[in-house]
């Protein structure tokens, strides 16, 4: 679940965000579930519930990486797009699941037409943008009329000894794990900045509906560490 809060905050440009993904690409879902002890598998399955796929829907997946959050909706019969900023997470994706359509898209700039959509979602994506009202803008845009939106994020622990423990751990736990699992371990230093950077469960529903999004609810997952934002166009 790499990915960031403000670039802007965090000092780095997209396209060094991009490449930081490109380089870990290969060993990005087996580090995840080393990172997070397996939970990210349980956080997707709820996003999947959440989203509530049917068949012949269209669904926009962004941030969709290797497309491992992509392939639930395929399985259940809608037509989904997989969309990712990162040439290299599109090309692992397309070497793993050839069935599934990717499409390198930047959240703020969408290549897709307006009301194309019955449901989008990003899963630990909208942090890695650059503004996300912008981002939750675009995403507005291409969802017809009463489509839902579902975003899966990590956000704050709603328990204080929680907060406290796992603000400890994004801080001296991550990066040590990170430098023993992964290719390219600055890349986890990065995630644990825009973790802590970024907004709490409350700000992101502000921002959503800032952003013409209506009735926007929110769920916490493992006390808070993740949040389940939905929402309707």
């Amino acid at each position: 679940m790499l990915k960031a809060g403000s670039r802007a905050d965090l000092g780095r440009e997209p396209s060094e965000v991009a490449d930081m993904f490109d380089h870990v690409a290969k060993r990005y879902d087996l580090v995840n579930d080393l990172l997070s002890a397996g939970q990210d598998r349980w956080w997707r399955k709820q996003t999947v519930r959440a989203v509530d796929p049917q068949p012949g829907q269209a669904i926009l997946d962004l941030a969709a990486g290797t497309g491992t959050s992509a392939a639930p909706f395929a399985q259940a019969g809608a037509r989904v797009v997989a969309a990712d900023l990162s040439f290299g997470m599109l090309e692992v994706g397309k070497r793993r699941l050839p069935q599934l359509p990717f499409v390198n898209a930047d959240a703020l700039a969408l290549p897709f037409a307006d009301n194309a959509f019955d449901a989008v979602t990003i899963s630990f994506g909208l942090r890695n943008v650059a503004d996300a009202k912008a981002a939750l803008a675009q995403l507005r845009r291409v969802t017809r009329p009463g489509g839902r939106i579902v975003i899966c994020e990590f956000s704050t622990p709603v328990y204080r000894p929680l907060r406290a423990a796992y603000q400890a751990y994004l801080r001296y736990g991550l990066p040590k794990v990170a430098r023993l699992t992964s290719s390219n371990p600055l890349a986890y230093e990065y995630l644990s900045e825009s973790i802590l950077a970024w907004p709490n469960q409350p700000a992101l529903a502000d921002l959503m509906l800032a952003a013409g999004w209506q009735s926007v609810s929110w769920k916490n997952l493992s006390g808070g560490i993740v949040a389940l934002h939905r929402a309707f166009a």
